[in-house]
């Protein structure tokens, strides 16, 4: 028997490695990620808060500090800990996991809502219970549960109720617009839905204009139309039930091959800005800080995941959108890049951008499993 002690001790030890390499939300890198290729203006600098939420997409912040994350293709859910200066991970904890394409995350006290398709869910006092979260609570199963396009942004309005888009199951179809290629909006309980936005082919971000509360989105335009058109757009909604074109108009002036004859450009709502086609532009955040110069406050962020199908690759950065007086947009112009490579080899792909409390911008990335922190030191 006392032969044997050793290889019992060694299948013990073998199961716990096995066990805690499960738990773990990601393997550990061989070496750290390239950020010095992240080329950003003077003063701004870049680092990574964390290289272990793997598929890590959009983000959400709880009342005490932790940073929520979803995932697509993992299904699952993160809380990422930081230290008391935000600067730093201090652990990264699976909440939620078996979920279809939980991609949006968004707080309402100290609950915290999820997308998975046709279903959001609710984890309910979650900060206080990182290490043992509670089962998911459905709020609504009642959304269409096509996954092209089924992968939703989410995120509280300034109304308190829950804004849920609606992507075309497709890359260009004719579906009943009241479910399809729009953005709802419904009470936290997941009652009372209410069209918002039609003709939306598939928007990954929005946020609200601060002091106007004006809901501003980014949406994806359709694909094999050639490497040029059409652009992805940046618009705003003026009125409830606003409609912006799709199928039959893209990026305001663009008629589409197969449904633009049903209907002309100039019935519909053009967008506020054209953003480059296939760029893939996806989370956006209005710049609320004081960390960064003044001339940023009330700029628009915009996390541009890259494009698929085009010859030559485009996107892959952060953009930053500037506007007028008026709220009109004055110029675009590249805030972040070097996640694309000069030989068009690709080794991040943001997805999300978070304003934080102390004004640095945390930006998502899915290929990499990291969110990286930028921040604005003064004669640096």
């Amino acid at each position: 028997m006392r032969g044997r002690l050793p290889t019992i001790r060694q299948r013990l030890l073998g199961a716990l490695a096995a066990l805690a390499l499960c738990a773990a939300p990601a393997l550990a890198r061989a070496a750290p990620l390239p950020v010095d290729r992240i080329v950003l203006p003077p003063g701004f600098h870049i680092a990574v808060l964390t290289d272990q939420v793997p598929g890590a997409r959009a983000m959400t912040l709880g009342p005490k500090g932790t940073l929520f994350v979803g995932s697509r293709g993992e299904g699952k859910v993160y809380a990422v800990t930081l230290d008391a200066s935000r600067t730093r991970a201090t652990g990264v904890h699976t909440v939620a996991s078996g979920l279809n394409m939980p991609v949006g995350v968004a707080m309402r006290g100290d609950a915290l809502y999820i997308s998975a398709v046709s279903r959001i869910v609710r984890l309910d006092a979650i900060e206080a219970r990182l290490e043992h979260p509670p089962a998911p609570q459905t709020v609504t199963d009642r959304l269409p549960s096509e996954t092209h396009h089924g992968w939703r942004f989410i995120a509280f309005g300034p109304d308190g109720l829950l804004y849920v888009p609606v992507g075309a199951p497709c890359n260009v179809c004719n579906r009943d617009e009241d479910r399809y290629a729009m953005i709802g909006r419904m009470k936290p309980d997941g009652s009372n839905w209410q069209v918002v936005a039609r003709g939306v082919r598939n928007s990954v971000g929005f946020d609200w204009r601060p002091g106007s509360g004006e809901l501003w989105f980014t949406d994806n335009g359709r694909d094999m139309m050639g490497d040029d058109t059409p652009d992805d757009a940046l618009s705003r909604v003026s009125r409830t039930g606003e409609h912006f074109g799709f199928p039959y108009c893209h990026a305001g002036t663009v008629a589409d091959p197969v449904f633009g004859h049903e209907r002309q450009c100039g019935e519909f709502t053009p967008p506020m800005a054209p953003l480059g086609a296939h760029v893939a532009a996806l989370g956006m955040r209005f710049y609320t800080g004081k960390q960064f110069p003044p001339d940023y406050a009330g700029n628009i962020f915009i996390a541009e995941h890259g494009s698929w199908n085009r010859s030559k690759k485009i996107g892959y950065r952060v953009v930053r959108v500037v506007l007028d007086e008026r709220g009109r947009v004055d110029r675009q112009e590249i805030f972040a890049q070097g996640w694309l490579g000069a030989n068009e080899s690709v080794w991040g792909r943001p997805v999300d951008v978070l304003v934080m409390p102390d004004g640095a911008l945390l930006v998502s990335d899915d290929l990499a499993g990291a969110i990286y922190r930028i921040s604005y030191r003064p004669g640096s």
